[in-house]
């Protein structure tokens, strides 16, 4: 067990699996005196709290708000104060929406020292649970990662200016795409990029109720409606998606046999000389 000294840990809790988590975070939630967690986190990642800690939910999903960011800040804070060990927990990689920003600034207005923890944030891991490459040097070179929800006072009446930031050589990554996804594909559509791009929606990654629907860009708004958390894929990487189930299914080549096998990967077996009689020696 890594030792802690009173001060904050913000930490990414990854996008649901518990494997899924750093070494670093597991020792972090073991030894913490107390964790405040995000809606997202799920019951397993909780379940590797220590017998000690106190777990507290302070999280708001779904624009319900159960707490205010200023009570979480100041109960961070006087925790600390009082020297316990503190894990501020959240979901996927703390600095990826995750408000992080926010509660860093309160943090250092306050003089507390503090420590993030990144995670596996779940856009990745979507793309990991899809068996797919975010990027492809040969048709895709760039990952453009944006929310499909703004904090409420920040919200703005223009629409995003897809044709300075999304290309066809560009894979999005859309936290948040709400339910209604017919916005996004309009909205790309009229940018300029093809209809025939694939888009993949990702309902609850990495956990037993993972879901998703391959479909493209054109299509994007017949997708029915999804459970949250959500996160849209859209990009040319994205293909072999599509193509999961079909190789799935796909019948198995022949076995090579060991001997080929150790060639094909350098590492062939020594050969017998066979014309050095009854005390035949290894060939090298």
């Amino acid at each position: 067990m890594i030792p802690i000294e009173p001060k904050i840990f913000l930490v990414g809790a990854g996008p649901g699996d518990p494997d899924l988590l750093t070494v670093k975070a597991v020792a972090l939630l073991r030894a913490a005196d107390l964790i405040l967690y995000d809606d997202l986190v799920p019951p397993p990642v909780l379940a590797l709290a220590g017998p000690q800690t106190m777990v507290v939910n302070v999280g708001k999903r779904c624009g319900t708000k159960k707490i205010t960011q200023l009570e979480i800040n100041r109960r961070m804070i006087a925790a600390a104060r009082r020297g316990m060990r503190v894990i501020r927990l959240k979901s996927g990689d703390p600095g990826v929406f995750g408000r992080l920003a926010e509660e860093l600034d309160a943090l250092e207005a306050a003089g507390i020292p503090f420590e993030v923890v990144p995670g596996i944030t779940a856009g990745m891991a979507a793309a990991a649970s899809l068996r797919v490459s975010l990027t492809d040097r040969r048709k895709s070179s760039r990952i453009l990662i944006v929310s499909g929800h703004q904090a409420q006072e920040n919200r703005r009446a223009e629409k995003t200016d897809w044709k300075a930031l999304a290309g066809e050589d560009t894979t999005l990554i859309i936290y948040m795409p709400g339910r209604d996804l017919s916005a996004f594909s309009h909205e790309l559509l009229e940018a300029g990029l093809s209809g025939a791009i694939p888009a993949v929606v990702v309902s609850c990654t990495c956990t037993p109720q993972q879901r998703e629907w391959c479909t493209t860009l054109a299509d994007l708004p017949a997708v029915s409606r999804t459970d949250a958390p959500t996160i849209l894929l859209i990009g040319p990487s994205l293909a072999r998606a599509s193509q999961r189930a079909d190789s799935d299914h796909r019948t198995p080549e022949p076995e090579e046999d060991l001997t080929s096998l150790l060639q094909l990967i350098g590492a062939a077996p020594p050969t017998l000389s066979l014309s050095e009689g009854p005390n035949r020696r290894i060939a090298r």
